[in-house]
């Protein structure tokens, strides 16, 4: 049976992804380095890392790209049998300019074999025993179809999973379309990622007190707030914020999605709030430090001196070209 069994079933688009081998301008550059990303399958990747049974549900075009993105995601130890291959629509691909401020993407996806994606694709998953259906706000900018199987996500009967929604904002994808709609979709989840730079952009919300009034619903809000850390708001709850690692950045693209596995593994192992912050946040420095979408974990016992660590060691440790370490005076 497709994704029987998993714990964590991740829906959503991803691509070939083409990450210059050499400096300079996009139009200069000759060497590329083929590797394959997408906001969802990121997720599954990282928590199949994490030890977490999980499966990504999508569409690939019947091409090489599509066979490269399966074999990736699979090798991860990710269930993709749930992954439709469509005979006739392409695999979306994107490529990353490093001379570009912020390592920004320039993405080729439309009309996409993911783009035709409607809630038929439900039928391809397997929820017994799942926990989690994690999506983000990208699959819903993708097409009218997208956006009604995410809406279907949403109707499903939660009788033993949750719903996590990562909003995921990008706005070359929302130039003709209504990100309006973002806001229903994550007020209808049980628990909800945010950047508050986003929440800035799309809700003009400005702190996490901001967000919550945007979205009252959900369960678990949890709103990140870049260098400076992340703040968790339950229902009933005190806010809890823990200070992020210092990182020296190589590329930020993906420390989103490896934030965001970080912190649902750790949810889903019932650990203190502030601790499964920490998860994500120390995931998300993995990923800061590479210029791949997802990055191998880093070693059970640094984790855990990481996880343990006192909030003055917490605060002092950075992560540099030369290492982890713990800054004394």
């Amino acid at each position: 049976m497709r994704n029987a069994g998993v714990e964590v079933v991740c829906l959503g688009e991803s691509m070939a992804v083409f990450v210059p081998a050499e400096p300079g301008p996009a139009d200069q550059v000759t060497s590329w380095t083929r590797t394959v990303g997408g906001a969802e399958s990121n997720v599954a990747r990282t928590l199949a890392g994490l030890g977490v049974r999980a499966a990504w549900v999508s569409a690939v075009g019947a091409d090489p790209f599509g066979r490269a993105v399966l074999a990736a995601v699979s090798a991860a130890g990710v269930d993709v049998t749930g992954v439709a291959v469509d005979p006739t629509r392409p695999t979306g691909l994107y490529i990353k300019e490093s001379d570009a401020a912020g390592s920004p993407v320039r993405y080729y996806r439309r009309g996409s074999a993911a783009s035709a994606m409607g809630p038929d694709a439900l039928d391809r998953v397997d929820l017994a025993g799942a926990r989690l259906v994690h999506v983000s706000g990208i699959t819903a900018a993708l097409s009218p179809t997208c956006l009604a199987l995410l809406r279907a996500v949403m109707d499903l009967p939660r009788t033993t999973h949750q719903v996590s929604f990562d909003l995921n904002w990008r706005p070359a994808l929302w130039a003709d379309g209504d990100a309006g709609v973002l806001q229903e979709l994550a007020d209808r989840a049980d628990i909800v990622l945010v950047g508050l730079d986003e929440a800035e952009v799309v809700w003009g919300a400005t702190t996490p007190a901001e967000v919550r009034t945007v979205l009252p619903t959900p369960s678990t809000l949890v709103v990140k707030q870049g260098a400076v850390g992340a703040t968790l708001l339950r229902h009933g709850l005190p806010e809890v914020f823990e200070p992020a690692l210092r990182v020296e950045v190589v590329e930020p693209v993906g420390a989103g999605d490896a934030f965001a596995a970080g912190f649902l593994a750790a949810t889903l192992r019932d650990e203190p709030p502030a601790r499964a912050l920490r998860a994500g946040h120390i995931r998300a420095a993995t990923v800061l430090r590479t210029h791949h979408d997802v990055a191998d974990p880093l070693p059970a016992p640094a984790v855990d001196d990481l996880l343990d660590a006192d909030p003055a060691t917490w605060a002092a440790t950075s992560w540099t070209s030369a290492g982890i370490g713990v800054r004394t005076r």
